[in-house]
């Protein structure tokens, strides 16, 4: 009798010790989703303020996800210089990546239209350009390139440093510059400046070595990375607002979760363009103290002087315009109508 019982209580006994191991906490562990893991790549210096932007994402990332999302942040260059990883994003071997707007015209080229040099008389204008008007034509030419566009930040305005003052456009004809993309080749070419393609993580070599004079550049790199070292001369002629754009491998991000991709929406609500705007642009008074605190110089381009290099340079804006192609004619038909509704911020 007991032998034939046996095997009936054998199902009873493991129910009551599973029930016995959930009671007592001693139940196996559920097994858990794997995170996301997303690199992010990035030319900013380690402690740069865009530095401290990415990694502020990076952490409320995981907080707002619960661990379901990790960005793995790789600052200075890392994976390579910004004009290689954006490609590298739209392949999808790096999922994410935060790029100056003349990296990404390496793959859209178009999209630089809204930085042209001098076209805009404020950095508000540029904003409300972006912000209001620009962000589904920008995304959806992206798209096509298999790039999501996540949002906007800002890599600041765009002066001049070498080792003189460089305030007046005749200033720097037969000078060498460096250039990221074909707009910016064409300025130089309006100038009388021979001009050469240069990544950012090369820029300080390059000046050492005389390879280039001079470099346009915003304030949060020139101070942070100790370019001001080398070129000690910071000429504000305001040339143009460089925005930044963190963008999103589009099959990467198609493969995320509703609720993964409502997590990224959330901390750019909380990370807004806005936001970053404002503290790039804030440090650079603060950064320039700490220029001519160390011994370096800063130059003022007057407003006659600047109204100089506008006329200088708008006879080149077709030609710049043109030589985006793509859809470049359409987009800056978009850039000027809202440009109209825009002027004064």
């Amino acid at each position: 009798m007991t032998r034939r019982a046996a095997p009936t209580l054998r199902p009873l006994l493991s129910l009551f010790a599973a029930l016995a191991a959930t009671l007592f906490g001693l139940a196996p562990a559920v097994a858990q989703d794997k995170p996301v893991v997303l690199k992010l790549t990035s030319n900013s210096p380690a402690k740069s303020p865009w530095a401290t932007q990415i990694e502020r994402i990076v952490k409320l990332t995981t907080e707002e996800s619960k661990g379901s999302i990790k960005l793995e942040a790789y600052l200075g260059g890392q994976l390579g210089n910004e004009q290689d990883t954006v490609q590298q994003v739209a392949r999808g071997r790096i999922e994410m990546g935060f790029f100056a707007m003349g990296a990404v015209s390496l793959i859209v080229p178009e999209l630089v239209a809204v930085s042209l040099p001098t076209y805009f008389r404020s950095s508000a204008e540029l904003d409300c350009v972006l912000d209001k008007h620009l962000f589904k034509p920008y995304d959806e030419l992206l798209a096509a390139k298999g790039v999501k566009l996540l949002g906007f930040g800002e890599v600041g305005q765009i002066d001049l440093v070498g080792k003189k003052p460089y305030v007046n456009p005749t200033d720097v004809r037969g000078i060498k510059a460096v250039t990221y993309s074909k707009a910016q080749a064409i300025m130089w070419n309006a100038l009388g400046t021979n001009s050469t393609f240069v990544g950012v993580p090369e820029w300080t070599s390059a000046l050492q070595t005389g390879v280039v004079d001079i470099v346009g550049a915003p304030m949060a790199l020139y101070v942070p990375s100790g370019l001001n070292k080398v070129a000690p001369v910071l000429s504000r002629v305001n040339l143009w607002d460089s925005a930044a754009l963190l963008l999103m491998n589009k099959a990467a991000y198609d493969k995320l979760s509703a609720e993964q991709k409502a997590v990224l929406e959330r901390v750019l609500k909380v990370e807004s363009a806005a936001l970053l705007r404002a503290e790039i642009r804030g440090f650079d008074a603060k950064l320039r103290e700490m220029h001519l605190a160390s011994g370096g110089q800063v130059v003022d381009a007057t407003a006659e002087q600047r109204e100089a290099w506008r006329k200088a340079l708008a006879p080149a804006w077709p030609e710049m315009i043109k030589a985006m192609g793509g859809d470049s004619d359409k987009l800056f038909k978009l850039v000027e109508a809202a440009h109209d509704s825009c002027k004064g911020g």
